[in-house]
């Protein structure tokens, strides 16, 4: 070997030696918003040394892995809705989350079958009254039926998707007949034709229009937050504990799932465990006023704000089955009519 040979053989070495590692990648495809999603992936790349692709969609997040196929390089989907995460496993564009640390964490309520989904965060559905005229502390979701309450009930409509989830638990867990007679009853008893947001019962309570009505808690959580009029429409109301009767409190959730062609699984499950850890968890779930589905986040905003949550213990997987069958439901009795 010359000597030009060999110093040019040892300078292609050092290069090699100082060049980095090929950092590890995970692709992740969500319809998030980015405020409350960054937080949780900008500490897990800190933490981990994995870097986040995200693509953060308003909707359209299963047509467009369908269409990209077997060359999809998503690894992770994560939506807010159990009857989309639902859809997406339905599609068969998902593959089973095989992690001890999961299958520890989560409830199995609150787990798509064979793990094709995974619950990250939970939001409640529960009664509000007023704190001045209404005098308990408690409820069961089927007492809203209750005649003592015609013209007093206040309710968003029936058809979209936070009811029509609500709907769907209840048609889980007490079939067709009862449900339709549920809904009957409690259209009977709205003060108002069914319509609004959330926030707007809340003002509808403060305002004497109506007495109780039904609520996500994140919006409770953002209220109490508020600098504006909101303000006053949380100090109106008062958080009852609502459970379904011999049950648990209904939720909703935001989920995630593993792509079928996941080109970086072991990366893709390890996001998804650490959004499960107690240290992500509390960034997730403050975020947006959520609970947390790890149990041993016990200092979480919602927590703190309304206390412990004890969800149903359906499996979300029947609700999101349920959903079109209550929608239809609520149609059949003129819900939003």
């Amino acid at each position: 070997m010359t000597i030009k040979t060999a110093l040019a053989a040892t300078a292609l070495a050092s290069c090699l030696l100082a060049a980095p590692a090929l950092a590890q990648s995970v692709n992740l495809y969500t319809t998030r918003e980015p405020a409350l999603l960054n937080p949780v992936i900008e500490s897990f790349t800190k933490d981990t040394g994995i870097k986040v692709n995200a693509v953060f969609l308003k909707d359209g997040l299963q047509q467009r892995v369908q269409a990209e196929g077997a060359n999809s390089p998503a690894d992770v989907m994560l939506v807010v809705d159990v009857g989309e995460i639902q859809a997406i496993a339905d599609a068969g564009i998902t593959q089973p989350v095989q992690s001890a640390l999961v299958d520890k964490t989560v409830p199995a309520a609150l787990r798509g079958a064979g793990n094709n989904w995974v619950s990250l965060t939970q939001r409640a559905r529960i009664v509000v009254v007023s704190k001045d005229r209404v005098k308990q502390d408690a409820i069961s979701y089927d007492e809203l039926a209750d005649p003592k309450w015609k013209g007093k009930f206040c309710i968003r409509a029936g058809q979209h998707p936070y009811n029509n989830a609500f709907f769907a638990a209840h048609l889980a867990r007490n079939g067709a007949e009862k449900t339709e007679t549920f809904l009957k009853a409690i259209k009977a008893n709205v003060a108002r034709k069914p319509g609004g947001g959330d926030r707007d019962v809340a003002r509808d309570i403060l305002s004497g229009q109506c007495d109780i009505a039904i609520i996500n808690t994140y919006y409770i959580g953002l209220m109490s937050k508020a600098t504006n009029e909101q303000k006053g429409w949380y100090e109106a109301i008062k958080p009852l504990k609502t459970t379904f009767a011999g049950g648990g409190t209904h939720v909703n959730v935001s989920a995630a799932a593993i792509a079928k062609n996941a080109p970086n699984k072991d990366s893709a499950v390890k996001l998804i465990e650490y959004m499960l850890g107690e240290k992500a968890q509390t960034l997730y779930a403050d975020g947006n006023f959520e609970y947390p589905v790890n149990p041993d986040v016990k200092e979480a905003a919602a927590v703190k704000l309304l206390g412990a949550l004890t969800p149903d213990t359906t499996p979300l997987g029947d609700v999101a089955k349920n959903r079109k069958a209550a929608s239809e439901l609520v149609d059949k009795v003129g819900f939003d009519n």
